[in-house]
């Protein structure tokens, strides 16, 4: 099964991510490694990204993916703003007060953090610093994994308390995860119980 298609709530994934960050601009870059994008029936604001032929894998290629993408589309924006589909929880104001946090300190990126654990495929990469991240991956010199290029970039981080549903950022990796992040959904937003791994 593919992660972004799980439901949750009685919504797919993506979606639940997409409308936490319903603000920003669009399109809405999805990475979807060698998934074959079809399979996500992405809506029309959504635009698939594929990872770039390298040796890398996983969200740092996904980054790179996005910013090549932008680069063949003639784009530069200020900055972008990346959440891993697996996180339902993710407040609706994650964008608006990571892109404060980017303003505010002058980093180059910005990284959830919740309860002493970052996140950093939950964050906010100044796009002139990762300009060249993916001639950097053609390359082999990228860092490989995003926690290593966020210290890179000597990343601030955005401390999120824990609210009385638990942790925003909390993540589907086990079907443990799963049930317990489906249970979540059915208490906090009266959602249906999620599906099976």
């Amino acid at each position: 099964m593919i992660k972004a298609n799980i439901e949750i709530g009685g919504k797919r994934l993506l979606l639940r991510v997409a409308e936490a960050l319903d603000a920003c601009d669009r399109p809405m870059l999805v990475a979807h490694g060698r998934i074959d994008p079809n399979a996500l029936a992405l809506p029309g604001a959504f635009q698939p990204v594929p990872d770039i032929a390298s040796d890398y894998r996983g969200p740092l290629a996904g980054l790179a993916g996005a910013v090549a993408w932008l680069a063949a589309e003639g784009r530069s924006p200020d900055y972008l703003v990346a959440a891993a589909v697996d996180t339902p929880f993710l407040p609706k104001d994650f964008a608006e007060k990571a892109i404060a946090r980017l303003t505010d300190s002058g980093a180059d990126a910005v990284i959830a953090r919740c309860a002493g654990q970052d996140y950093p495929t939950n964050a906010v990469w100044r796009f002139s610093a990762v300009r060249s991240l993916a001639e950097r991956v053609i390359a082999g010199t990228a860092p490989h994994s995003l926690r290593r290029l966020g210290m890179e970039l000597e990343a601030s981080y955005l401390d999120w308390p824990i609210g009385t549903a638990g942790d925003p950022f909390a993540n589907i990796n086990t079907p443990d995860d799963l049930r317990v992040l489906s249970d979540r959904a059915v208490s906090t937003d009266g959602g249906e119980p999620g599906e099976a791994f």
